[in-house]
């Protein structure tokens, strides 16, 4: 894997997890304008992430184990929350399943 694919892949998972979070937010405190922007950034992490150019079920395979981790820092550091050890633990159990789609043959 390019470094370049890891950069698309940071890339397209903090766009993801932002438009979701500001999706969310806008339902929360009804703001449409919030929402509608949340929708955009969210079409703009499909475009992203689709220019590594991959099988489909390697890249979106692969890409779970970036947007995993991508999420859960953001509900740390971002959102303030606390992470239970589990959650955690689910963290590396994706993660190294990542790894098997990557590596594997």
């Amino acid at each position: 894997m390019t470094i370049i694919a890891w950069l698309i892949f940071v890339a397209a998972a903090v766009l993801e997890v932002g438009g979701d979070a500001l999706v969310r937010r806008g339902l929360r405190t009804r703001g449409l304008v919030v929402i509608i922007a949340g929708m955009a950034i969210l079409g703009f992490y499909g475009l992203t992430v689709n220019m590594v150019k991959w099988d489909f079920s390697k890249l979106l395979g692969v890409y779970v184990a970036v947007f995993a981790l991508v999420s859960i820092l953001f509900g740390r550091f971002f959102f303030l929350e606390n992470i239970a050890a589990s959650t955690w633990f689910g963290l590396i159990l994706i993660i190294a399943g990542g790894m098997v789609i990557q590596f594997g043959k």
